[in-house]
């Protein structure tokens, strides 16, 4: 089974190289991690008045193509 499960994978993988793509790796922050969701809170807290995040999210606002966005 393991060897059948191992095989599938390593053609997955030829193909997707095929294509012209290649595996990487991305560390992210563990989002259950305790305390993860209060730094989030504390963090955006600090750029509630700040000006240059303003102007970023209205430029991400401007700049965001959402018409067939459902």
């Amino acid at each position: 089974m393991r060897t059948s499960i191992s095989g599938r994978v390593q053609k997955h993988r030829a193909g997707l190289r095929a294509c012209g793509l290649r595996p990487i790796q991305i560390w992210v922050p563990d989002t259950r991690r305790p305390g993860f969701a209060e730094e989030c809170r504390r963090q955006s807290r600090q750029l509630r008045d700040d000006s240059h995040e303003q102007d970023i999210l209205a430029w991400l606002s401007a700049a965001a193509d959402t018409d067939e966005w459902e």
